[in-house]
């Protein structure tokens, strides 16, 4: 039985007139393509191209670079976090294996732009917060499902989901020239969560 859904945190800073939503919707998705590229540098200048925006309505909504940076971070998180409930109609072993596979690829493509965060983040209390708003976001996402799991007999009750998104983020960050090197260190983690009676 899929868990009940909880009500999710709001941490982007989203307008909420029409047209500046659609240009800071249309800025955001700029960013995400341009900083998930080989080079990550992509200016900000390029960036309001690629949206179709001009400069100024950049910088009306991000002032800095670390803003916009930081809307990207925040929106993976929020769309990671709602797959969650996506996958709560599988069954309960397939639903959390999916949701840590997602998470995975989420951490994958997403590291440069948390570097370049915590960078921003060591001397802002803000982002600081916005951080810790992100990694409790994903734990409240993920724990129904590791919960669910759990009750079914499948995972070890013994661990819990910051144990677990610990464990799965440290695979992640596994150098590999090949995913399928990731993916298989992963199943291999994710084994040793099923429970296994004495």
């Amino acid at each position: 039985m899929p868990s009940p859904k909880t009500e999710p945190i709001q941490l982007s800073k989203r307008p909420t007139r029409s047209d500046a939503l659609r240009n800071y919707e249309k800025l955001v998705a700029a960013g995400r393509e341009a900083f998930t590229e080989a080079d990550r540098s992509a200016s900000l200048e390029d960036i309001a191209r690629r949206a179709g925006v001009g400069i100024g309505t950049l910088y009306r909504h991000f002032p800095t670079r670390a803003d916009l940076v930081q809307a990207i971070y925040v929106d993976e998180v929020e769309a990671l976090s709602r797959s969650a409930d996506e996958l709560a109609e599988l069954e309960p072993w397939e639903a959390l294996t999916a949701w840590l596979g997602r998470f995975v690829g989420y951490i994958a493509t997403k590291q440069a732009l948390a570097d370049e965060l915590f960078a921003a983040a060591d001397a802002d209390a803000e982002r600081r917060a916005i951080f810790a708003g992100c990694r409790s976001m994903l734990h409240a996402a993920g724990e129904p499902l590791l919960r669910r799991a759990q009750d079914a007999g499948i995972v070890r009750p013994d661990v819990t989901i910051e144990e677990v998104v610990r464990l799965v983020a440290g695979i992640a960050k596994i150098p590999a020239d090949d995913p399928a090197d990731v993916q298989r260190v992963l199943a291999v983690a994710l084994d040793g969560l099923r429970y296994h009676a004495e």
